[in-house]
C-alpha cells in the first residue's frame, strides 16, 4: 500500500513539475510575442509621429526586450528563441536609426545670412575669405548686398545685426585691396553711393532691433 501511495505520489509531482514548466514555456512564449508584435508595430509609425512620441516608444520597447531576454532560458528551443530575438533586435535597429536620420539638422544662421549676401558656397568656412572679389565684380557684389539687407532687414535679430556688421566690415577692407589692383573711378564711386545710402539705414536698423530685444527682456 505504502509503495502505491508512493508511486502515485510521484506521479503527482512529476505531472505537477510538467504542468508548471508549460506554464513557464507559455509565459515565455508570451513575452516574444510581445516583444516581436511590438517592434512590428513601431515600424508602421511614421518618423514625424515617432520623433514626437520617441521617448515613449523607447520605453515601451526596452521593457518589452528586457522581458523576452529573461524569458530566453524558459523558452523550449533556446537556440531558436534568441534567434528570433536578434532579429527583432535587428528590425528595430534599422527603424530607430531611419528615424534618427529624420531629425532636422541644426540651422547656422551664419551661413544662412552669408549665403543670401553673397551666394551659396561663396563663403565657406568660419573665416571671411573674400579672395573671390575683384575689380571687375565688387560693384555687383556691394549692390547686392545693399538690396538684400533693405529686402529683409525688418526679419533680423541683434544677432543677425552683428554678422552682417562684421561682414560689411570685411568686404570695405576687402575693396582697399581691390582698389589697387585697378578699380575704376566709375565703379568706385557708385560703391561710395551705395555706401552712404546703406551705413545710416543699417545703424537705424540695428538700434531697432537692440531696442525690441531690451523690451521683450524686461517683460
Amino acid at each position: 500500500m505504502k509503495k502505491v501511495q508512493l508511486l502515485v505520489g510521484v506521479a503527482i509531482l512529476a505531472a505537477s513539475f510538467t504542468s508548471c514548466k508549460n506554464e513557464e514555456q507559455e509565459m515565455a512564449e508570451k513575452s516574444f510575442d510581445r516583444y516581436e508584435k511590438y517592434v512590428d508595430s513601431v515600424q508602421v509609425v511614421t518618423e514625424a509621429d515617432a520623433l514626437a512620441n520617441w521617448q515613449a516608444i523607447e520605453a515601451g520597447y526596452n521593457d518589452r526586450m528586457n522581458e523576452a531576454d529573461m524569458a530566453i532560458a524558459s523558452m523550449k528551443d533556446r537556440a531558436e528563441a534568441e534567434i528570433r530575438i536578434e532579429k527583432a533586435k535587428v528590425k528595430y535597429t534599422e527603424f530607430k536609426t531611419k528615424v534618427e536620420a529624420s531629425v532636422p539638422k541644426p540651422v547656422d544662421r551664419k551661413v544662412v545670412i552669408r549665403n543670401s549676401y553673397f551666394g551659396d558656397g561663396k563663403m565657406t568656412g568660419g573665416d571671411m575669405d573674400f579672395s573671390w572679389v575683384n575689380k571687375d565684380n565688387i560693384l555687383t557684389v556691394y549692390n547686392d548686398f545693399y538690396n538684400e539687407f533693405d529686402a529683409n532687414k525688418n526679419s533680423y535679430s541683434r544677432e543677425d545685426f552683428d554678422e552682417i556688421k562684421a561682414l560689411y566690415e570685411a568686404l570695405d577692407s576687402r575693396k582697399n585691396t581691390v582698389e589697387k589692383e585697378g578699380l575704376s573711378s566709375h565703379d568706385n564711386l557708385k560703391i561710395a553711393e551705395i555706401k552712404f545710402k546703406f551705413a545710416p539705414k543699417f545703424k537705424w536698423e540695428r538700434m531697432g532691433a537692440k531696442a525690441e530685444e531690451n523690451a521683450e527682456a524686461k517683460e
